[in-house]
């Protein structure tokens, strides 16, 4: 459980910021979607390939 004490006058946007921050720092949310349904490792493997692939021509595509 995520516990962000508050302030004395500090603003509750400010606050509700800190908690945002923290919330997407411990990676909840994602931990969450990907146990929503069983993906088969092999499917894993391969989309963890595409991305690498997809980010290794990025980086030739900036060098050129």
């Amino acid at each position: 459980m995520l516990i962000i004490p508050i302030k004395e006058g500090e603003n509750i946007d400010r606050a509700l910021k800190r908690f945002k921050r923290k919330f997407d720092k411990t990676g909840t949310k994602r931990q969450l979607q990907t146990r929503k349904q069983f993906n088969k490792p092999s499917v894993v493997r391969r989309a963890q390939i595409q991305k690498a692939q997809y980010i290794q021509g990025l980086r030739d595509a900036e060098e050129v």
